[in-house]
Order: structure tokens, then sequence, then C-alpha cells
């Protein structure tokens, strides 16, 4: 199997979108008309169709032949009442048997019954009168199976099933070879019933008796024949096919391949650096919809990231550029004046690049926490009891001065957030608070729809209006001269995130009031 698929995809040739939905859609077109060829609907129907002309004809003439033969002697038996019933088709060409050609007539020592042959006399004309319009061969028996007409008048044809079933009173319809056929097209192989022909056998009852059979043969209808009898009927179901086939092309067209086209400039236009808008189809699929949704979201996406990187790479080169600049310019006076400066001053300069170092080294530990937060991927089973992560910083950061004041429910369900990132979050949010000067920290939890809220609120000097848009963006602080980073927050937010987690500032009268968002733990 693995050869063949590689043997496929190797030989598989790369096609258009519309080539693909033109052929499948001729295909799905042309599948009734194979089926009336290879599975002979069409060509059993013709079968079908001349079976019941020929059960109407011997129907027709056994009954007409009875109404003679009741005009003759000997026949003393009482009426016989009336049968209604409608003959249904008998023969099929996937499943009757075809029969050999029918054999020559035999030779019999028996008479012939003269009051059939009487009957046959009166019935001649119509016989030949019938032949000539419905080309069908008409033959007549007696009771014993004994020919009255056609060049084997005298012989016996009573050991052929049909006639059999025929004097026993019962009508039958067989196919048999035909023995005459000659194929005078190359493309007769495709109809069956081209070498065979139909025989029906039927009984000639009057007064409740079989005096007689009526034979009748005609080979079917020819599929070509029948397929050019209805070239009209067929060749405007042809044209309407091919224009409805047309009108869907159009429509799939519209709806499914200029999308996906659109989809694919607009996306080599995103990969250069340049973002247009795929247009909207005007024939809507719900699927094309949806994908259109999700490129605008990923161009989106993509965009914000873009801006991030540029915003991030400008901040920490600024960032980096201050602690650079001061230890470039301390190490260059301490090169050139080293030796000529007082003792002091020179201890002052490796103090400064000594804390520039310290800064720069700092920045590189947040940054590489900042980068595993953004990249980090919260485990499908993490579970965190709130209580007890908030027990370990209240105990952790609680102290003179700063009190963790905790307000937990009973029966608190555990959060699908790791233990460890959400007591980073807390511990963050905590630091910040104690180094803003606030006294008291007040953490509230409660559950609402599947979501655990955690309220942390303090008393200190609050967030300035002006840097509430602001407090999130990563190297963003007022307390860059105490050795902020300005990276805290970015880390818990990204943290939580990864976790399916949010945190949030939100208004307050006094202080700063944050909440975290967790899902509780299914």
């Amino acid at each position: 199997m693995t050869a063949f698929k590689a043997c496929v995809a190797r030989h598989w040739p790369v096609l258009r979108l519309r080539t693909i939905l033109l052929g499948t859609l001729l295909f799905v077109a042309a599948l009734p008309g194979l089926g009336a060829i290879f599975l002979r609907v069409y060509e059993n129907a013709l079968v079908r169709r001349t079976e019941a002309e020929l059960v109407a004809q011997g129907a027709a003439l056994a009954a007409s032949a009875a109404v003679v033969g009741r005009g003759l002697p000997m026949q003393p038996s009482p009426p016989v009442p009336d049968r209604y019933h409608e003959h249904t088709t008998e023969v099929d060409l996937r499943s009757s048997p075809v029969l050999p050609p029918r054999p020559p007539a035999r030779v019999t020592p028996l008479r012939v019954d003269p009051v059939t042959i009487a009957l046959a006399w009166r019935m001649m004309p119509a016989f030949q009168e019938t032949k000539v319009t419905t080309l069908a061969s008409i033959l007549m028996l007696d009771r014993q199976g004994i020919l009255i007409n056609g060049r084997e008048a005298g012989r016996s044809l009573a050991a052929l099933p049909e006639v059999r079933a025929a004097l026993a009173g019962r009508a039958v319809t067989v196919l048999r070879e035909n023995d005459g056929y000659a194929p005078a097209h190359p493309l007769e192989w495709l109809s069956r019933a081209a070498g065979i022909r139909l025989h029906h056998a039927r009984p000639i009852v009057v007064d409740g008796k079989v005096i007689g059979v009526i034979l009748v043969s005609r080979s079917p209808r020819a599929l070509f024949l029948g397929i050019y009898e209805d070239r009209g009927k067929i060749a405007l179901g042809v044209a309407a096919i091919f224009a409805m086939l047309v009108l869907l092309s159009a429509i799939l067209s519209r709806a499914i391949v200029r999308p996906i086209e659109a989809l694919s400039r607009a996306t080599r236009e995103l990969a250069s650096g340049r973002h247009v808008a795929a247009r909207r189809p005007t024939l809507q699929v719900v699927e094309i919809r949806a994908l259109h949704e999700d490129f605008e979201r990923m161009a989106e996406s993509i965009g914000k990231r873009s801006r991030y990187l540029r915003e991030f790479a400008s901040a920490v080169s600024h960032e980096f550029k201050t602690p650079l600049a001061g230890i470039s310019g301390a190490v260059e006076l301490l090169q050139d004046h080293g030796a000529d400066m007082a003792e002091a001053d020179r201890e002052r300069f490796l103090a400064n690049v000594a804390a520039d170092s310290r800064r720069l080294s700092q920045l590189v530990g947040r940054l590489m926490e900042l980068a595993r937060a953004d990249v980090m991927v919260g485990e499908a089973d993490a579970r965190a009891s709130v209580a007890g992560v908030l027990a370990s910083v209240a105990d952790a950061l609680g102290g003179s001065g700063f009190a963790v004041v905790l307000d937990l429910p009973e029966d608190l369900p555990p959060v699908a957030v790791e233990a460890g990132a959400l007591e980073v979050v807390l511990a963050t949010l905590a630091q910040n608070a104690r180094q803003a000067g606030a006294a008291r920290l007040g953490i509230a939890v409660s559950v609402e729809g599947g979501e655990a809220l955690i309220d942390l609120v303090d008393d200190g000097p609050g967030v300035p209006e002006g840097d509430r848009d602001r407090i999130f963006d990563p190297f963003f602080t007022s307390k860059r001269a105490q050795g902020g980073t300005g990276l805290g927050l970015a880390i818990a937010r990204s943290l939580l995130g990864a976790h399916g987690g949010v945190l949030l500032l939100l208004p307050s009268e006094r202080g700063a009031h944050f909440r975290i968002g967790c899902p509780v733990a299914g």
C-alpha cells in the first residue's frame, strides 16, 4: 500500500481547482449515460418494451382465435368466466437466462388436430396483416405442439419449455440466442440485446380448454436504434446538463476558486510585509467565509506581533544602551586617567560600572523570563490550589509595615494553572503594591461561571491615569531609579495567558485594583 501511494503521488498531475471541479461535474453528469449503457438500464427498458408488445400481440391473436374457435364444432364445454389481470414483464437482461437458438422442429408421427387446422386457416389473414405491421414471426401450434403454419408445418415443437408451459395453460416469455444475427457496427458489442430474440408462447383457450398455442417471436429494438429514435430528447437532456454544468462551474468558481486565489494573493502580500485585505466573495460559503475570517485574524495577529517585536527591539536597545554607555564611559575614563585619578573617584567609577553591570544582568534575566512566558503553553492537566498558593505568598511577603489580608470562600475549587506560575503572578503584584508604598493588600476570591476571580486591592497611591494604558507594556516602569525593569507585569500577564487566564487593571477610588481570572480545573 505504501508503494502504491508513493507511485500515485509521483505520477499524480498537479491540476488547477477549476479543472478538478469541472472534471468531477462532468463525471457525475456522465454517470446516468454510463449506467444506461453499461448497467443495461436503457437497453433493458427496450427489451421489456418489446416483450410487452409481444405479449399484447399474442394476447390479441389468442383472443381472436378463441372467439373464432367458438364457432367451430366439437366445443361442448360451458363458457369460461372473464379473467382480468395485468401481465407483468418477465425478462431481465441482468438475470434472465439466455437459451440456445430455437432448435428445428422434430418429425412426429402424430396427426394435426383438424379442428385447429380449420381455426388456423380462418386466422391466417390476421396473422399475415399483423406480421407485416409488427415484423414478428407468428406460428400456431395445435394442442399436441405440432406446427400448423410456417416452413416446418407438420413437425413438433412440443419439447420447447415455452411451448410446454403454454400447453399447460400458462403464457411465458423466454430469451434465446439469435442465430441469424450478424454485427453490422463496431460498437454493437456494447449491446447485449443485439444478439438475442424474444419468444412468447400463449395458449389459445376455448371453453376452458387449450386447443392450441400462439408462438410469436421478435428481436428487441437495438440499443443504438432506440437512442437514434430518442435523439431529440437525449440531445435536449445533454444540452440541459451541460448548461447546468456551466452554471454550477461559474457558481463554484465565484464561491470557492476565486476566494482561494484572492487569499493566496493576500498571503503573498503579507509574506512580503504588506497587508492587503482579501476581497470577500459575493457568493458566500460558510467554510470560505470562515477561512477569510481566520486569515484576517492571522494577519491581525502577525501585525500585532510585528509591531510588538519592533517596539520590543527598540525598548531593549534603549534599556541596554544606558548602562552600556555608562560602562563604556567609565572604562574609557579609567583607561585614560586611571593613574592620575584620586582613589575615591576611581572607586566611584568602578561602583557605577558594577551597578550598570548588575542592571544589565537583571535585564537579561527578566528578558529570559519574559521569553519563556511568551512561548509557554500550559499543561492540559495543570491544577493548583488557590488557597495554598495565597497562603504561601502571604507568609512570604506579609510582615511589619505590609499586611496581606485573605478573604477566601469555603470549598474553593482548584484552578487550571500551574502552582508555580500562579505564585509568580501573585508575588509580582504583591511586591509592586509594597514597593508603591501600600500598607495593606486585600485579596478576595470568588467563582463565577467556571472561572475563579482573584481581586487584589491595596491602599497605596494607585496607578496614575496617564499610565493605566501602558502599565502592562514591557520596560514601562515608574521605579527605574529603584532598579525596576518594567517587565514584571508583562511576565505575569504572559504566564496567565499561557494557561487561559487574564490579568486586568480595574478602576478604583483608592489604591490599585488588579483582577486575575483563571479557569476552574475540570
